[in-house]
């Protein structure tokens, strides 16, 4: 069999694909140059390499199934084992920063095209990557799964000696409301898959696989789209994200003694997606980024996703100001606002150095305040989406409070929960059937309100309305945009089209509709939220600047979340709660105010209650906040103590600037010795450690500059110190 093959990429990331013409393309290895074996030299590592190997999109259709195996997988689709090669295109743009590749393939007989798609940024070693399929023959074609990346031949490196299963470790986040981030490593074997001993006797492996997946509007409801392997012994990585913010699938299964990674947006068998193409019709998928990095394990993979989230995002002034924002929910007025509880919280935030002042839940309320509806929540909350200022809570209008923030010296902001409109509200009358998410012809209720369907006008024309309005009439600059329903696998309010498939294209729809709100007003930010942060996800990072991280109101437990949180978010965009109460011991209000101080400060709690001393050492918090604030974008994290586990007792979070500084939070809570030795080695030679911010008794530094090791005392439970590590002289 005569086999072409193409080597394409850069020398941080280089793909090895088979181009063979009796079998679609294959993804034989990705990594870097170093790695990449020599088809001239080396043609039996190659030939094995491609037996091994899966094609490079994965497409499992209703009339062609699976071959030569059964079971859950998303592999071996009969309709990707058609496919042959039939060309392939490098372009690039931006000055040449930017260098892609396309790979067609096509089936005549089954008349489907399919064309993979990869980019590379720089000498960045993340390649993004997604699929298109499209209907060519003169036949309806049902999909049920098209994979957005594989790459096949994981275990490839190790020694002869060493079981993939032992080998190769899998990191996942679980992602649990209110306990976000949660990362934990484990074998592939202590994840339930190994080697069952059936290749020899013509078997394919084990028919098994570990397989994460999230369905429903909630895209990190229960685990992170991410997750990365690692090769125990060297170190070798390889992390990936979906960028997608809806359902997704990613999966790692055995096949052929070797490992494979397939990742995806929606499928049939998980989230009730299928796509019938009519002949001429295609179909994209969601895109991915894969990271590989040749040693570094997790958190170098994870320095270069995060060089890649900065580099393709949409840009935005909020991403150099990093203001502080003032938020009246947490732990504060909890959704009550009204003119008489808001301006002496305004007057404080000031007070404290609070640059952007945004008006939480409630605004909007008719009803009196500490009305209760179904379920425990407000009374307003199934009469939501009109977004009209309630007139008993703000009998002199809510442009006198907005206009108090202003004079005051900060951005006015308000709370909106977009998709969602309630059953007892107007607007679910005004606007028709079809501007809403559907079942069986029925409107969907979930929690008392309707989602509407941004692929309808009336549904976009209606949040459009809201926005600008908002933005015209009260001049917001600053517009937080929560999200905290899960409306399920999606709507069949489309004649003849899935319900997984109409969640995806309204997914897809209320993105444009954030690029068209952020095209009409460039400098309104837009935050993003989702009950906390149940909507962690790349697709609405890229686009929005700001992100809260988590709906945690124990500033005990929030620790973990805080220092975890740029594992999926950048520093600069990700939003923790700082709510000091007059309650807490200064220590306490160290750790209150350090928790937020490593990314974006979404300072609430009741300033206007606390004493002078207290305040003081909120401000004292935020001037030192602001003299640093500069070096978050672009900074690296990493975790000196590991990444934080939930019940951890001391737990470190550090940021390398680029300019050479390292950013040290530090926590203790309760039970935790008072010692801690952190080690630092990275950071070169003529240091000297110093405490940025504390509360509460003294904290010690003893740095042993040969070990690069930092000994910090902590004399008391419940509390937290920022360090700074200057770059030498």
């Amino acid at each position: 069999m005569s086999t072409s093959h193409l080597r394409w990429g850069s020398d941080a990331l280089s793909l090895l694909i088979d181009l063979g013409q009796e079998g679609p393309a294959r993804l034989l290895a990705a990594g870097d140059v170093a790695s990449m074996p020599d088809p001239v030299r080396e043609p039996d590592v190659c030939a094995w390499l491609t037996h091994r190997a899966l094609p490079l999109v994965e497409v499992q259709t209703t009339g062609g199934g699976r071959l030569g195996t059964s079971g859950k997988r998303h592999v071996d689709g009969a309709a990707a084992r058609a496919l042959r090669y039939v060309g392939h295109e490098e372009g690039s743009g931006d000055g040449g920063a930017v260098r892609t590749l396309r790979v067609r393939m096509s089936d005549a007989v089954g008349g489907l095209s399919v064309t993979a798609l990869y980019t590379l940024r720089g000498d960045v070693p993340v390649l993004h990557a997604e699929a298109q399929v499209e209907n060519v023959g003169d036949q309806p074609v049902t999909l049920e799964y098209v994979s957005s990346f594989v790459l096949s031949n994981l275990a490839r490196r190790l020694p002869e000696d060493e079981r993939w299963e032992d080998g190769l470790a899998l990191w996942l986040a679980a992602n649990p409301w209110s306990g976000e981030f949660r990362w934990a490593r484990a074998t592939l074997a202590e994840r339930g898959l190994y080697d069952v001993g059936m290749v020899p006797f013509g078997q394919t492996g084990s028919k098994n696989r570990v397989a994460v997946t999230s369905t429903g509007s909630w895209s990190s409801s229960e685990h992170l789209p991410m997750g990365c392997v690692q090769e125990t012994a060297t170190g070798r990585a390889l992390m990936w994200q979906i960028e997608h913010n809806g359902s997704w699938h990613a999966e790692l299964g055995d096949r052929f003694d070797d490992v494979y990674l397939a990742l995806s947006g929606p499928t049939d068998r998980e989230h009730q997606w299928r796509r019938r193409l009519a002949p001429g019709e295609s179909f994209r998928t969601v895109p991915v980024a894969v990271a590989l990095v040749p040693s570094g394990g997790f958190e170098a993979a994870l320095a270069a996703l995060t060089e890649h989230r900065r580099a393709t995002r949409r840009p935005h002034p909020d991403h150099e100001r990093l203001p502080v924002v003032f938020n009246d929910f947490m732990n504060s007025l909890m959704g009550e606002p009204t003119t008489k509880a808001l301006l002496p919280l305004v007057d404080a935030a000031a007070a404290t150095g609070a640059e952007v002042f945004c008006i939480d839940a409630g605004w909007y309320d008719a009803e009196p305040p500490g009305t209760v509806g179904p379920g425990g929540v407000p009374g307003w909350w199934d009469a939501v989406g009109a977004w009209e200022e309630s007139a008993s809570r703000f009998p002199g209008g809510l442009g006198e409070v907005l206009d108090r923030i202003r004079a005051a010296g900060m951005v006015p902001g308000l709370w909106l929960e977009p998709e969602v409109v309630g059953v007892r509200s107007p607007i679910a009358a005004a606007l028709p059937d079809e501007a809403f998410f559907r079942g069986d012809g029925v409107r969907v209720v979930e929690w008392g309100r309707h989602q509407l369907d941004l692929r309808h006008p009336a549904a976009r024309a209606h949040l459009d309305g809201v926005v600008d309005r908002l933005v015209r009439e009260y001049g917001v600059g600053y517009l937080k945009l929560d999200y905290n329903i899960d409306i399920g696998a999606g709507t069949d309010g489309v004649v003849g089209q899935s319900v997984g498939d109409g969640l995806l294209g309204h997914n897809r729809a209320y993105l444009d509709w954030l690029d068209g709100v952020l095209d009409r007003h460039p400098t309104l930010v837009l935050e993003s939220c989702a009950a906390g942060g149940s909507r962690t996800d790349q697709a609405m990072l890229s686009r929005l600047p700001i992100h809260s991280v988590t709906d945690q109101q124990d500033f005990r437990l929030l620790p973990a979340i805080a220092a975890a949180a740029p594992t999926a978010v950048t520093p600069e965009q990700g939003a923790v709660w700082a709510y000091p109460l007059p309650e807490h011991t200064d220590a306490e209000l160290g750790m209150v105010l350090v928790s937020a101080m490593l990314g974006r400060v979404h300072l609430s709690g009741r300033p206007d209650l606390l004493t002078e001393a207290q305040l003081d050492l909120v401000r004292r918090a935020l001037e030192t906040y602001k003299s640093y604030r500069q070096l978050l974008p672009g900074a690296r994290p990493r975790w000196p103590l590991g990444l934080p586990g939930w019940r951890d007792g001391l737990l470190a979070l550090a940021l390398t600037a680029v300019d050479g500084t390292t950013l040290l939070a530090l926590w203790r809570r309760d039970g935790a010795p008072e010692q801690v030795t952190v080690p630092l080695p990275w950071v070169g030679g003529g240091r000297r450690p110093r405490v940025l911010f504390e509360a509460g008794a003294a904290t010690t530094l003893d740095w042993d500059e040969g070990g690069r090791v930092l000994r910090v005392g902590l004399p008391e439970e419940r509390s937290a110190v920022l360090v700074a590590i200057d770059p030498g002289r």
